[in-house]
């Protein structure tokens, strides 16, 4: 684990500064305390902090692998304890050899050494203790971020799995009701089964070119649709109109790839294929606001409402817009007058 002072230029400043304002108040202490030693005091607190602050930098990584063993608590605290006794020792004994040499026949330092000798152990103690809870702080907050980061990780990849899979249930059962039209024109009109087959080729190398792709322009899904309908004109003939009304602003917007689909087999299913007349479907789209609203609309026969489906589609349509965009994008439904409308709210491009 990476050290979380030195990694950080802005914590290690601090780290400094810190330490300076504590020297400058034992500096303060001292000179109030023991005025005859003011020519010592500020020597022996920049050393000895100096010494301590760098021994309980260097604890950082024995204190970070015992932490992270599976022992007891009690084996934990014996061990922490016996680090800092160790660490608080070696650093007043240091200090005091370093001063005592560098003063040595200047000033009397051991008379001063002895009398803040308790200060220098409680200071010590009192530092060594809130290193251990930094560091504990530092490796919770880190555990923390890793678990965090996991959870968007797995959240992310749930995701990405359950828009494969929304994603998935749409060329199957459009190549499945072609393939049977397919067969069927094969017996009453060869040359249509064959425009069929080249345009249903056309149309499954863009689904298979864009099966990796999150997100598409309207543009593109549009270009796919018009195949779509290219396949089911040749199958219903005059009996199928399509109409649009496309707000060029909207062109280069992105929307989940193939998210149009399900809605289109819809109108097909319930409308042109259960009605006996002209099956008109219109598709308009618009700005409102920041959002690209996405209009498709189909007549029906009133007798077509008895034959209830599975609402796959919608729910499908519905879900896909709920992993994209959260709460910001709205799917409605209406049914007047014989006309079906799906209408999509997909909020603001970021």
């Amino acid at each position: 684990m990476k050290h979380p002072v030195l990694q950080n230029r802005k914590r290690l400043i601090i780290w400094w500064m810190a330490w300076l304002f504590l020297a400058s108040v034992q500096i303060l202490l001292f000179y109030f305390a023991y005025g005859r030693f003011e020519i010592t005091s500020v020597p022996d607190t920049l050393l000895s902090l100096f010494i301590l602050s760098v021994l309980i930098l260097s604890l950082w990584y024995p204190f970070s692998y015992v932490s992270q063993e599976l022992t007891k608590i009690h084996l934990l605290i014996f061990k922490l304890i016996l680090a800092g006794a160790i660490s608080i020792t070696f650093s007043i004994i240091l200090s005091r050899m370093v001063i005592q040499s560098a003063l040595s026949g200047k000033v009397l330092y051991d008379e001063f050494w002895k009398s803040t000798l308790p200060y220098r152990a409680g200071i010590s103690v009192f530092i060594y203790i809130l290193a251990v809870l930094t560091y504990y702080l530092f490796i919770n907050l880190s555990n923390l971020s890793e678990k965090k980061a996991r959870e968007a990780k797995l959240e992310s990849l749930v995701r990405e799995t359950e828009l494969k899979m929304l994603r998935s249930q749409i060329n199957p059962h459009f190549l499945f009701n072609s393939l049977n039209s397919v067969s069927s024109l094969t017996l009453t009109r060869p040359e249509k089964a064959r425009e069929m087959v080249i345009k249903l080729s056309e149309f499954m190398r863009y689904a298979l070119s864009e099966k990796e792709e999150q997100e598409v322009t309207l543009r593109d899904e549009l270009k796919s649709l018009r195949l779509y309908f290219d396949i089911e004109k040749i199958r219903f003939g005059d009996k199928l109109l399509t109409e649009e009304n496309i707000d060029p602003w909207c062109l280069n917007l992105k929307l989940p790839v193939m998210i149009l689909q399900p809605l289109y087999e819809n109108a097909i299913k319930h409308g042109v294929y259960e009605s006996t007349g002209i099956v008109t479907i219109k598709t308009e789209v618009k700005k409102s606001g920041d959002y690209m609203l996405i209009t498709i609309s189909n007549n029906y026969e009133s007798s077509s409402l008895s034959r209830v489906g599975t609402g796959t589609g919608l729910i499908n349509v519905e879900r896909r817009l709920s992993l994209f965009y959260g709460d910001e994008a709205m799917i409605k439904t209406s049914a007047e007058n014989n006309v079906f409308k799906v209408t999509l709210f997909i909020p603001p491009q970021t």
